[in-house]
Order: C-alpha cells, then structure tokens, then sequence
C-alpha cells in the first residue's frame, strides 16, 4: 500500500515539475545575452620605472667587540670565553617578548636589551648569560646545538645578543629566519659547525674563532673544529647589516 501511495505521490509531483515553464534553458541563453566566440585581446599599459628613495636609516649603535672581523678580512678573529646551551634555542628564550617594546635605535633601549638576553633560558642553565645588574656578557662567543633561534621572527633576538657584547653564535644549524635577521641587523656572526661543537665544549672554555680558516679553537681542550665559511653574508654583517652595505657598495644613496 505504502509502495503504490510513494508512486502515485511521485507521478503527481512529477507532472507537477513538468508543467512549469524555465525562465531559461539550460543549454541555451536568453536572447538578451550574446556571446561572442572571438577571444577578448588582452590589454596592456606601458609602466615606468621609477628610481626608489630610501630613507636615511639609523642604524643602532654597535658594540664593542673582543674582537671582530669579516670573512675577507685575513688574519682576524673572535677570542674569549664561550657560552654553550643546546638544541632548539628559540627566540623567546633569546629575548622575551615583554622585551621587545625596546627601541633598539636608542642607544639607552639598545643597552638594555643586552641585559634581558638569553633570560629566558631554563633554570636547567645555571649560569646567567648576563649577570644581574649587568648589561653585558662575559661570553662574547655561543656554542649552540640544532635549530639554533626557531620561534617567532622577532628582530630583537639577534640584536639583544649583540648588544649584550656577543658578536658570533657557532651552531649546528639555525632557522631560516633567525639567520637572515643576524645577516641584515649586522649583530652578530651565525656561523654553522661541521659538528657537534655543543657536546664537546663547556661554558667558560677559552675559544677562537678565526674567520678565515673557518676554525674554531678550543683552547681549554686543546681540540679544534672546522666551520662552514659564512660567505657572501660577512661582508653584510662587517658593514652594519644590509642597509650599512647597501649604501657602502653604492645601492642606495649614503
């Protein structure tokens, strides 16, 4: 019963659906729109090319380094105690983010910067970084692990290092960005270990960095290690950071 009453339902509505006429047909437009089979020709305007003008930049303050040298500049080099932490470093460990309200153009905010880095640091790392009541480190070198400054794309992180007197960090491995940030600030060297330097160093060994060899000399093991060259990025970071480059090698007007 119930099969014959869906059936006879279904006629009714079915010829119902049949009775109304479609506004348009489905395969044919209405008269009042016309299609044309000639493709529309695409149009273009002339552009011209202006010469951009940058802004003078300020560029904040650098700190006085043990020792600083570029990748061209034979025979320089880092020396001084070295600061080791381990794997996955990140950014908020570097420098908090109720820090980074910190102008680091201003030279009084530049300095303390400095004295917040690596704060955030677990109490795993039982010595500080930069004693309290100081701004500056007594560790110009850092031994990282892999992954070396992951986290937010925060500026501050590599600037906070460098103003706190460090100018080179000796990693595995660092996130992308964190590397490019230390390239165009100009604050501090990202240079990568063959191996795992982290492992084999202790905080507060006598270390050098020489640039040009690519080495890395533990003075209080007697070992040494090999580098990657840093590249075309140690005449950025030897400048002051990409705008400092840029107007050295005439890219922007000084």
């Amino acid at each position: 019963m119930s099969a014959i009453a869906y059936s006879a339902n279904t006629t009714t509505f079915s010829s119902t659906i049949s009775s109304i006429t479609p506004r348009y047909s489905r395969h044919q437009p209405p008269a009042s729109i016309a299609f044309s089979n000639t493709p529309k020709q695409p149009s273009f305007k002339t552009l011209t090319l202006k010469k951009l003008q940058f802004p003078n930049t300020t560029i904040s303050p650098r700190k006085a380094v043990v020792c600083a040298a570029s990748s061209d500049a034979p025979g320089k080099s880092f020396h001084g105690m070295c600061y080791v932490v381990r794997d996955n470093i990140d950014t908020d460990q570097i420098i908090q983010a109720e820090y980074c309200t910190l102008i680091p153009s201003n030279p009084d905010e530049y300095e303390k910067l400095g004295s917040y880095a690596l704060m955030g640091l677990p109490d795993s790392y039982e010595t500080r970084f930069v004693e309290p009541g100081e701004y500056k480190t007594k560790y110009p070198i850092i031994i990282g692990g892999y992954n070396f400054g992951c986290g937010s794309s925060r500026e501050h992180a590599p600037v906070a290092l460098g103003a706190a007197g460090a100018p080179v960090v000796v990693a595995e491995s660092y996130a992308r960005i964190f590397f490019r940030n230390s390239v165009a600030t100009g604050e501090i060297y990202p240079l990568e270990s063959e191996v795992r330097i982290c492992d084999e160093c202790k905080t507060g060994d006598e270390v050098t960095i020489e640039l040009e060899n690519s080495l890395l000399i533990n003075h209080t093991s007697g070992k040494e290690y090999k580098l990657k060259s840093i590249g075309d990025a140690g005449p950025v970071i030897e400048a002051g950071g990409i705008f400092a480059y840029a107007r050295k090698s005439g890219m922007i007007p000084a």
